[in-house]
């Protein structure tokens, strides 16, 4: 197969893309990561999300310890080629390392953020103790 659509991404200086999963039923937004271009391939090759972790600077499987993986459906590029999204399946319904469906679950009122959206299944049941969910 030819590489030539990873050559049409726009990659940052660190060799990074962004990218958006969102339900592809409903249209949710559930989170943002970035990809490198290994990530992005594999997404393509194994049909789930596979992001690059910056924090821990290796490529990580959505859901490789909670269990949460996305399935991938549809990948676009944006019309600038500097943004990926990802249309996705989260398979058991959260995408957040905080135990809710999507990490867009805080609304602006007024100078505060508030928690607006429900934990699913709190997090010290989701990962070990001695982890570090914040990507996952």
């Amino acid at each position: 197969m030819s590489e030539l659509w990873l050559d049409q991404v726009k990659w940052n200086n660190d060799g990074l893309v962004p990218a958006i999963a969102q339900d592809h039923k409903s249209g949710h937004i559930l989170m943002v990561a970035w990809m490198n271009r290994e990530a992005l391939q594999l997404t393509v090759q194994e049909q789930r999300s596979i992001y690059w972790s910056r924090s821990r600077q290796k490529l990580w499987r959505k859901g490789e310890e909670s269990g949460h993986v996305q399935q991938l459906h549809e990948i676009r590029l944006d019309c600038d080629g500097d943004v990926i999204l990802l249309q996705v399946e989260q398979l058991g319904g959260i995408a957040c390392h905080t135990g809710r469906e999507s990490c867009f679950y805080s609304v602006l009122d007024g100078a505060h953020w508030i928690p607006v959206d429900p934990v699913l299944k709190e997090p010290g049941s989701i990962y070990k103790k001695t982890e570090n969910p914040a990507d996952e």
